[in-house]
């Protein structure tokens, strides 16, 4: 267990490092010789993190107390992270603060997101946005104050944040808008105001001396069955590395050879169909007696889904490296070389699962070209066969 003394003779290096003390209690200190107070815990089997203050101004004992007080409600049946949720939102109340709407914003909205967006979300939010204009008044907020911001991240090179955090800006007051709470978005001035974030390119091999180069490679590779199979099946099908890993066996229509996959796996929310090649349903039928009884088609050692460097790692081992080849990097092959085979961008584009722009279209063509789907996955699968 931690003492005051140990705490406060704790140095800085260039890394954080954390200091345990018990049930969950850490301070963690940052490379800037701050020294946060956190508490880690488990809600429905997973891991969650609450700060708990900045030492000295919150003791060793005051810590504790909280960690207490949060461990008391965890054992009644409550998720001290929600109350504490919604405790902020309480204290804000009537006050029309930008941290009152933009807590209100991420709990409409974020119910529909994936898990890991709403991580990301919640992140941007609590370590630029919320310090830095959470406690003004959202009609107090002028784009001066919101660029002014952004541009001292922007000379950090952090481009990518502050685009997205000016874009989650937005979206919080076009939502105050909307309800009447103020009378303009202030970031609809900014447009064009800060430096494009600079685009990240997932490499791959998009030539047909490179496809080959891969395939001849995965039909060497010596891993498990299960590796194999994903690897194989990620290039067939060329579909995101999230809706591989969680695809079930109830997912796949035997008689109609096609994949669906449901809508909250999907980037854009919408249910996807992937034709499958004979190829394709070779590998599943080869697979059923090894995980045909669980629920997942692509299970590691301990029966859960792959984790999302599986694949990547596989070409690591295959020798590619990340400037080479990594699994995003099947859609970018399978995109040119398509195109290079003659088929339409439109059929290529919808089989990719991009999101279709006119959201009342969007909203009734998972089986859109369909028929020319089922064709170009056929022969996207005999092209990548006589490639070897």
């Amino acid at each position: 267990m931690l003492t005051d003394t140990k705490v406060r003779q704790a140095k800085s290096t260039e890394k954080s490092y954390k200091i345990y003390d018990a049930d969950g209690l850490y301070i963690e200190i940052a490379p800037t010789g701050a020294k946060k107070w956190r508490w880690k815990y488990r809600w429905q089997g997973k891991e969650k993190r609450l700060g708990l203050g900045i030492y000295p101004d919150v003791s060793l004992k005051l810590a504790r107390e909280k960690r207490d007080a949060l461990r008391k409600q965890l054992a009644s049946g409550e998720d001290p992270s929600l109350i504490r949720k919604k405790e902020r939102i309480a204290r804000s109340e009537g006050s029309n603060t930008f941290q009152y709407m933009a807590e209100e914003w991420f709990l409409e909205y974020s119910n529909v997101w994936s898990a890991s967006h709403q991580q990301t979300t919640r992140k941007r939010l609590d370590t630029y946005l919320l310090p830095e204009i959470g406690d003004k008044l959202m009609g107090d907020i002028t784009p001066f104050i919101i660029l002014d911001f952004l541009k001292r991240l922007e000379k950090r090179g952090l481009l990518e944040t502050a685009n997205r955090l000016l874009g989650i800006c937005s979206m919080v007051f076009r939502r105050a808008v909307a309800l009447g709470k103020v009378q303009s978005n202030p970031c609809r001035d900014l447009k064009g105001a800060l430096a494009p974030a600079r685009a990240k390119h997932h490499a791959a091999l998009t030539t047909k001396d490179g496809a080959r180069s891969v395939m001849r490679s995965i039909e060497a590779y010596q891993g498990s069955a299960s590796v194999r199979a994903a690897v194989r099946f990620t290039a067939l099908t060329f579909v995101r590395q999230q809706e591989l890993r969680f695809a079930k066996w109830d997912e796949i229509l035997w008689e109609d050879a096609m994949w669906l996959i449901p809508a909250e796996r999907m980037k854009g929310r919408r249910e996807h169909i992937v034709p499958l090649s004979r190829q394709a349903i070779k590998i599943l039928h080869d697979l059923l007696p090894l995980t045909g009884s669980k629920t997942y088609i692509f299970v590691g050692s301990k029966g859960t889904p792959i984790s999302v460097n599986t694949v990547r790692c596989a070409l690591r081992s295959m020798g590619f490296s990340n400037d080479e080849m990594t699994a995003h990097g099947f859609r970018s092959m399978a995109s040119t070389l398509l195109n290079e085979m003659g088929f339409r961008s439109d059929v290529i584009e919808r089989q990719l699962a991009h999101v279709e722009g006119n959201t009342v279209r969007a909203a009734y063509n998972r089986a859109e070209y369909l028929t020319e789907r089922r064709e170009m996955m056929q022969k996207w699968a005999d092209f990548l066969d006589s490639l070897l």
